[in-house]
């Protein structure tokens, strides 16, 4: 019997992929996302592998979440797999430079929009039982703080205790929960987050070699198809190019001189 799988932002980066890599396997797809053109033509692509079904909306639209699944036809009822993959950075400024429009965008996308698609989707899986698994895509942003990271950071640290907190409250029901934490990777991300500087971009990603969209699907697919009694709790990724930087220390010479 075909399994499905429900993905937030899936028109590009992870979740595009992981929509493909689910697809190949003959997953029924839900997929979810702002742009209808882009919804649409992917919807054509998969049709000739699976059953897919398509909703645009924005995962900060609660009302919309919850009508939507509620009105699911039948072959999308039963869904094994909540990918929660939806969010975005905005900015690279630093706390006392950002605009609190940013900041508020990023949290009602990363922290509401994931608590929202979650919360309506849980008396779902959870009445899948044994084998269902909700995926979280987090960051290492949300252990290893940077500069200019503020706000984002905080909201992947929320996916991180949020998916630990699934865990314990959802222990006895056979889900499984997982947080996947992705260091560098190559997507639309910066470009987003950039305001869609291509110059920016290039020189992020130049030489290193990064994790690719794909390479973090063939993840997603390996523990959504776990032995359904085995669960991996955190994952963090680096592309073997990266690596911790040394902690900063910012040197007051002048006070020092006086």
């Amino acid at each position: 019997m075909s399994r499905t799988a429900f993905i937030t932002g899936a028109t590009s980066g992870f979740g595009l992929a992981c929509a493909r890599r689910l697809a190949s396997a003959n997953w029924n797809l839900v997929l979810v996302g702002r742009r209808e053109e882009r919804l649409a033509a992917l919807e054509i692509e998969l049709l000739e592998r699976c059953k897919v079904k398509t909703l645009t909306l924005d995962v900060r639209d609660s009302e919309a979440i919850n009508h939507s699944i509620e009105t699911l036809p039948e072959p999308f009822k039963n869904i094994s797999l909540l990918l929660n993959n939806a969010g975005l950075a905005l900015g690279t400024e630093l706390a006392q430079n950002c605009k609190l429009s940013r900041w508020q965008q990023m949290i009602d996308t990363n922290i509401s929009g994931v608590a929202a698609v979650t919360h309506a989707l849980l008396p779902t899986i959870i009445r899948y039982g044994k084998g269902a698994c909700i995926i979280n895509l987090g960051s290492i942003a949300g252990r290893w703080p940077y500069p200019g990271g503020n706000v984002y950071c905080g909201t992947k640290a929320f996916v991180e205790q949020f998916s630990n907190a699934l865990r314990c409250d959802l222990a006895g029901t056979g889900v499984r929960v997982t947080n996947i934490a992705p260091g560098l990777a190559e997507s639309e991300f910066t470009l987003v987050r950039t305001g869609g500087d291509t110059g920016a971009h290039e020189e992020l990603y130049k030489g290193a070699n990064p994790i690719k969209p794909e390479d973090i699907a063939d993840v997603v697919y390996w523990i959504a198809t776990l032995p359904p009694h085995l669960n991996i709790n955190q994952l963090e990724i680096m592309p073997v190019s990266q690596a911790w930087s040394p902690l900063a220390i910012y040197r007051w010479y002048s006070d020092i001189e006086e």
